[in-house]
């Protein structure tokens, strides 16, 4: 595991994990490091416990000890150096004496009494970014200064990549938001570094490889980029669309939701293949330092039983691994986890089956969860509880497949149920999976519930808890859904969790709000405009845990490239249903056109919160979906 804290459920984010790891500190750190070990050993002072992280991300420093002010941690482990008393200090045989904090000048004076004689004293202000790359310089562990993300990205003659997302901080009260991208290679060599200025306003951002590849006259390239926003407010997460698109003729067309930012232990949610199927894992370093070969591992779902995975991953480099090279005998419906231990941001996998390939992504597999009987009990307010909503598209041209995921490593058993609903609202069918094991989930093919002739214009389902035979919950349920052109085979496939949704009365922090505290009964979500002949797509979906508004009042606002509003159009979702939509059916082409590039649609709700997934449609048998995201 490396010794690194990145994000904690119940405090959030660790601000300073983000100022160590991020790759312009990086570089500072190292060279540092270098500057200090010429001179002598170091000593490090560690007044709030970011020894552990600075010394994982940058184990290059010749240590000499750790020292705290804390009586009650002395002798604990501090990275691998057990923690001495601050008063052994002047007795070091040091010629550095290393404050591991920033905006430190007080305590640097504090300890001035304490510092070995010859010795000379800094803090983690050596290593800091420079000040054209904060928001805040007053403050320098304000979150809003590493407003960042990665980005799995490609341009590798088969495949181009396409980023979408919109100046969404301008809502917040942002000015002016530039991004500062840098572009590594597989090796994790960079490439390319760039500034790009953010439309004034809440405009739309693109980023596409093919562009990139252009404009840098860059050879074909697989790796990733990394993004940092100056000028943010209110979201410290960069969130975007990707689209993967052939540019070789082929038939291949995904779309994938945003990385998550922040390093994990495990994650779950990787299929294992069908015959005739290859699954790659993807996997991006996000330290500047290597992965160990098998210090990562793959593991059959409802197993103890690791398969360390071989290759040694360099800095920010990227890496393909063929899943049957480590678990060669696994096949659908088996499920793997990926056991991280905080290496890598959330990863994409990529299955292919014959000319067709589609990428998803794994997701965050939690390990502080255990089973909570208050679920069983939740009050009559709560209804239904927690839900996870998913679109059934419409059965004549597609094939629906659910499969439950365990996303937390006290999941031992699913009991669940899957509630099938017209757009409408009304529940026409319901299914019940059992009480599944741990390493027993089995998909469910809506065809094996449904006819092909109901719901032909689509419509929606939800998994719920069911405890008719027993099992616990965590509200932790997650799946991956399954979408299949019947006519040509093409795929696509989303996983999401469960919420409670709309309902004015809370549980812990449900319902979740895309901004402030629960109850989160709001919509801003962010649907993209297709691309040449690819036309963009749309699933609404009002789930409510309880009866709540008849009908959701929803806008749907088209703005153009730069911010401009263009047209808008009000629809109303009945509650528990949902609506399905092309952009064209609801704004003229001359507006459409007029959006230019960058242009998008803002779903907005100020009664309910809206669950949605979008896609590309080329009409011609290729499509894309993933889940869409919020602000």
């Amino acid at each position: 595991m490396l010794d690194i804290e990145t994000f904690d459920n119940s405090r959030g984010g660790n601000v300073a994990y983000k100022a160590l790891a991020h790759p312009v500190a990086a570089e500072r750190l190292a060279r540092l490091a270098a500057l200090l070990n010429q001179r002598g050993r170091v000593a490090i002072y560690d007044p709030g416990g970011m020894a552990p992280t600075l010394l994982a991300l940058c184990p290059h420093f010749d240590v000499e000890g750790v020292y705290v002010h804390d009586s009650g941690v002395v002798g604990h482990l501090r990275g691998k150096y057990p923690a001495r008393p601050l008063t052994e200090l002047p007795h070091a045989p040091v010629r550095t004496v290393l404050i591991a904090g920033f905006d430190a000048h007080r305590l640097t004076a504090r300890v001035a009494p304490l510092v070995p004689s010859g010795a000379s004293v800094l803090t983690l202000d050596e290593v800091k970014l420079p000040a054209n790359w904060l928001t805040n310089t007053v403050r320098y562990l304000d979150a809003l200064n590493f407003a960042t993300n990665f980005v799995f990205y490609r341009d590798d003659g088969h495949f181009g990549t396409r980023l979408t997302t919109v100046n969404y901080w301008s809502a917040y009260g942002a000015r002016e938001v530039k991004l500062l991208v840098r572009l590594y290679d597989m090796s994790g060599c960079v490439l390319a570094d760039w500034e790009q200025d953010a439309p004034a306003g809440a405009g739309g951002i693109i980023l596409d490889s093919a562009e990139v590849r252009r404009r840098f006259g860059l050879p074909p390239f697989i790796g990733q980029l990394f993004l940092h926003a100056v000028g943010a407010a209110g979201h410290d997460i960069i969130k975007y669309a990707l689209d993967t698109y052939s540019t070789d003729g082929g038939e291949s067309l995904s779309c994938t939701h945003d990385s998550n930012a922040w390093p994990a232990d495990n994650y779950a949610g990787l299929p294992a293949p069908l015959p005739r199927e290859r699954v790659i894992l993807w996997l991006q370093n996000s330290h500047a330092q290597p992965i160990p070969a098998g210090a990562m591992a793959l593991r059959q779902m409802g197993t103890d039983e690791p398969a360390p995975i071989p290759e040694a991953i360099p800095a920010f480099a990227t890496v393909g691994l063929d899943v049957s090279r480590v678990l060669p005998e696994l096949r659908w419906p088996s499920q793997l986890e990926l056991l991280a231990r905080r290496y890598v941001v959330r990863p994409r996998y990529e299955v292919t089956r014959g000319d067709r390939t589609r990428i998803a992504h794994m997701n965050v597999a939690r390990n502080d969860l255990q089973p909570d009987p208050g679920i069983k009990t939740l009050s009559s307010q709560m209804g239904r509880g927690f839900i996870l909503p998913f679109p059934v598209l419409p059965r004549t041209a597609y094939r629906t497949t659910i499969l439950p995921t365990p996303m937390s490593s006290g999941t031992l058993d699913m009991p669940l149920r899957v509630d099938i609903f017209a757009p409408d609202g009304v529940k026409i069918a319901d299914h019940y999976l059992g009480l599944s094991p741990r390493g027993g989930c089995r998909p469910l093919d809506l065809d094996a519930v449904l006819g092909v002739a109901v719901l032909e214009d689509g419509g929606h389902a939800e998994l719920v808890y069911d405890f008719r035979d027993g099992g616990d919950a965590d509200g932790w349920m997650h799946a991956v859904f399954r979408y299949e052109l019947r006519t040509t085979g093409h795929i696509a496939e989303s996983s999401f969790g469960a919420h409670i949704f709309n309902t004015i009365m809370t549980y812990k922090n449900e319902p979740q709000s895309y901004g402030g505290p629960p109850p989160g009964l709001s919509t801003k979500l962010f649907l993209r405009l297709g691309v040449g002949t690819l036309e963009s797509f749309c699933v609404l979906i009002y789930p409510a845990s309880a009866p709540w508004h008849p009908y959701s009042a929803t806008e749907l606002e088209l703005h153009s490239g730069a911010g401009k509003l263009l047209a808008s159009k009000a629809i109303q979702i009945a509650c528990s249903g949902s609506t399905s939509f092309c952009i064209s059916q609801h704004f003229e082409r001359d507006a459409l056109r007029s959006a230019g590039e960058g242009g998008y649609v803002l779903i907005k709700d100020a009664t309910c919160r809206l669950f949605g997934f979008h896609g590309l449609d080329d009409r011609a048998g290729r499509f894309s979906f993933d889940h869409m995201f919020g602000f």
